[in-house]
């Protein structure tokens, strides 16, 4: 079968099941091509919640279908790849962060979206790349405990001087691994262009840029901005998809590195085999941990998150 078949047939499979797919931005763009809905972790999960199917597929990573499980926990949620997992969300275990919190009682914990649902029952406040300045601003508690990213803690930290945030040693093996002198390289190469990276970078890139926030809002500033280059420093793909929606700019990856194997894992053939013979990886959690679970989300939400 050709790509274009197995997409039709796809598009026809989920409407007979009763299916929604939801594709995080770092998928490959057959797979974008049948979602009904793509973005970040945090946007998929709240859209999961609106959509009318009792049935969803997750084109991403295990934490984000644990995230659509728990502010849906009425609908069936899969994974369209069982292997399919996050290096930062799976480095620090609940017993860890319960010994850290012994030595720092007075600390309010923030977590990143990008964490297990089980590191999420024992955390006070969740925060996304987008919001987490906002979040850790309006925190009454000055001494903050954030996990995973040590990076977007870092960024944070530069944003809230005023905040006195404990930084573990944890984050996106991806991000993290992009370096100052591949910047100038990149910028001696393309000299007129904007730099965009994400927050999960090291503060020695971060510092370098022009415009440092998610990966959504890294799109939207490429499409609004006034210039007609960009150097972008997150997943690879997002330099791919920005350059096939405005074909007017030019887009350059800040690093050919900057691929994610977990992310790469799903394949159009996944979906069509999960949506035709019926056999996937269901995300299940108990009710104890969903309550626990969004009790630092619900939090998230209440400080405008």
């Amino acid at each position: 079968m050709k790509i274009r078949e197995i997409q039709d047939a796809i598009m026809q499979l989920k409407k007979v099941h009763d299916f929604c797919i939801l594709a995080h931005s770092y998928q490959t763009s057959d797979i974008l091509e049948v979602a009904d809905f793509t973005g970040d972790s945090y946007a998929l999960s709240l859209k999961a919640k609106d959509m009318p199917q009792k049935n969803i597929l997750l084109c991403g990573v295990r934490f984000m279908a644990e995230t659509v499980k728990i502010l849906s926990p009425q609908k069936n949620v899969y994974l369209s790849n069982p292997d399919a997992g996050c290096p930062m969300a799976e480095q620090m275990d609940k017993e860890f962060i319960h010994e850290i919190k012994r030595q720092y009682p007075d600390h309010t914990v923030v977590a990143y979206i990008n964490t297990t649902a089980q590191l999420k029952t024992i955390c006070d406040v969740c925060v996304t790349s987008s919001s987490a300045v906002q979040i850790v601003s309006k925190l009454n508690n000055d001494k903050i405990l954030f996990i995973p990213d040590c990076n977007l803690g870092a960024y944070v930290q530069a944003q809230l001087p005023m905040k006195k945030i404990k930084l573990l040693q944890g984050g996106c093996p991806i991000h993290a691994a992009v370096s100052a002198n591949e910047v100038a390289a990149a910028k001696a190469l393309h000299p007129n262009a904007k730099l965009l990276v994400h927050p999960e970078c090291r503060p020695e890139v971060c510092e370098k840029a022009d415009y440092v926030g998610s990966t959504s809002g890294i799109m939207q500033y490429a499409k609004q901005s006034t210039a007609q280059e960009f150097i972008i420093g997150t997943e690879i793909s997002i330099a791919e998809t920005l350059q096939m929606e405005c074909l007017d700019k030019q887009f350059y990856p800040l690093s050919q590195r900057l691929i994610c194997d977990n992310m790469k894992a799903t394949t159009l053939m996944d979906i069509y085999h999960l949506l035709n013979d019926g056999k996937g990886t269901a995300i299940e959690l108990d009710d104890r941990t969903i309550a626990k679970a969004r009790l630092c989300i619900d939090r998230m939400i209440e400080l405008g998150g």
